[in-house]
């Protein structure tokens, strides 16, 4: 499981530190991909397989199944750690989440995402972001 908020920088080559708490939970290998809200999407191979498989079961047929497929699909690479905890995230992925210099990782249960640290900052303090609405919805979703 993932949890926890941590500020690190990207350096010139687009490589990142991941977090230590985070690094065995990813083993050797992981999926890095576009997310939702221009963040990034890390996944440990079993939780990729797992949302995988939910994407392969969408009707080829319905067109918004084939976009959503496509969105995380294109965008996806494996990645691996180097010795010093790094992964080195590719310029078209850089640049659909605004990497630039300093960026928040934050773990969300089965996966990491990779946020730009002002678009983070703009999501937690957007006017549509309020809780109490949120909790009411989630009341309706069982939990």
């Amino acid at each position: 499981m993932f949890i926890g908020e941590y500020q690190h920088t990207v350096d010139s080559k687009g490589r990142v530190i991941m977090p230590a708490k985070f690094r065995e939970a990813l083993g050797d290998k992981f999926v890095l991909t576009k997310g939702l809200d221009n963040c990034l999407f890390v996944y440990p191979y079993d939780e990729w397989s797992n949302f995988e498989k939910k994407l392969r079961s969408l009707p080829l047929t319905n067109r918004d199944a084939r976009a959503f497929i496509r969105f995380f699909f294109a965008g996806a690479c494996e990645c691996e750690l180097d010795k010093q905890g790094r992964i080195l995230i590719p310029a078209n992925l850089r640049e659909y989440a605004g990497l630039e210099k300093d960026l928040v990782i934050i773990g969300v249960s089965s996966r990491i995402e990779i946020w730009s640290k002002d678009k983070w900052d703009e999501y937690n303090n957007a006017s549509n972001l309020d809780h109490e609405s949120i909790v009411e919805r989630m009341a309706e979703l069982g939990i």
